[in-house]
């Protein structure tokens, strides 16, 4: 299981990773409870090697972010994405300390550690996770 395989569907909760392809879409599979279903390209869907969370500074890839988790609970789950807001943004402070407070919401502070949960339960590897050496040129 890699990141490039795991998507997020608009509407719809949790994760779900890649299958297969079919004529009208793909064919996914929940980290939840493990069925699967045909999800039509007319559903909004992100991938999750593509989501990248704004600082101050840059966007920082969502695998860099789930890393840093790993690393800070060694593996384990972190804390429940139900806790009051206070709670949720100082831990998320301490993940990623200069994250743009104006731009990344409470709501998606509460999906990420969700995600993080949920990949840690169905045994992701997060040592595969490495940074991109990708050059960006400016135009």
């Amino acid at each position: 299981m890699s990141l490039e395989k795991i998507i997020s569907v608009t509407g719809k909760p949790g994760l779900y990773e890649i299958i297969a392809q079919s004529k009208g879409g793909i064919i996914v599979q929940s980290l939840i409870d493990n069925k699967r279903f045909p999800i039509a390209t007319t559903h909004n869907v992100s991938v999750l090697d593509n989501i990248a969370i704004y600082t101050y500074e840059e966007e920082i890839p969502l695998k860099m972010v789930l890393k840093s988790i790993f690393e800070k609970e060694e593996g384990k789950e972190c804390i429940s994405p139900k806790e009051n807001s206070a709670k949720l943004t100082a831990y998320f402070s301490e993940i990623l300390p200069d994250y743009d407070e104006e731009r990344v919401y409470v709501s998606n502070i509460k999906k990420v550690l969700q995600w993080y949960n949920l990949l840690v339960n169905n045994k992701f590897d997060f040592s595969s996770i490495t940074e991109d050496k990708e050059t960006e040129k400016e135009a």
